[in-house]
């Protein structure tokens, strides 16, 4: 059973903030019974002119330089407006789990724990 979510959207701002009046948040629907799950540990950024594209996948040895091809499961292409607003949503998805729960270390080498 899929629930609808509502994300509010902010309508784009005209004129300057003392000469606009107050905006209202819209909530959008979203259906997500359609929507398929998987889950990745690689992703692969490339792009054109016009578009973004990242593809994702499962690095079956994450760590070091993988021994045979990462299979992309997942592919999604993006303009570049759709983009940048990924990229900000992400950008506040992490920094409230870093302030909740500590800053991520993205490089490997980094957090593997050696044995003595």
């Amino acid at each position: 059973m899929a629930a609808k979510q509502s994300e509010p959207e902010v309508p784009a701002a005209e004129g300057t903030a003392e000469n606009r009046p107050q905006q209202q948040q819209q909530q959008i629907q979203v259906d997500d019974s359609k929507a398929l799950a998987g889950y990745s540990n690689f992703c692969r950024v490339t792009g054109t002119p016009e578009e973004v594209i990242l593809d994702l996948g499962l690095n079956a040895q994450p760590v070091g330089v993988p021994s045979g091809p990462i299979n992309i499961t997942h592919r999604l292409i993006l303009n570049y407006y759709t983009a940048k607003r990924l990229l900000a949503a992400l950008n506040m998805t992490i920094q409230r789990h870093e302030t909740a729960f500590g800053v991520l270390e993205t490089d490997v080498q980094k957090r593997v724990r050696t044995q003595r």
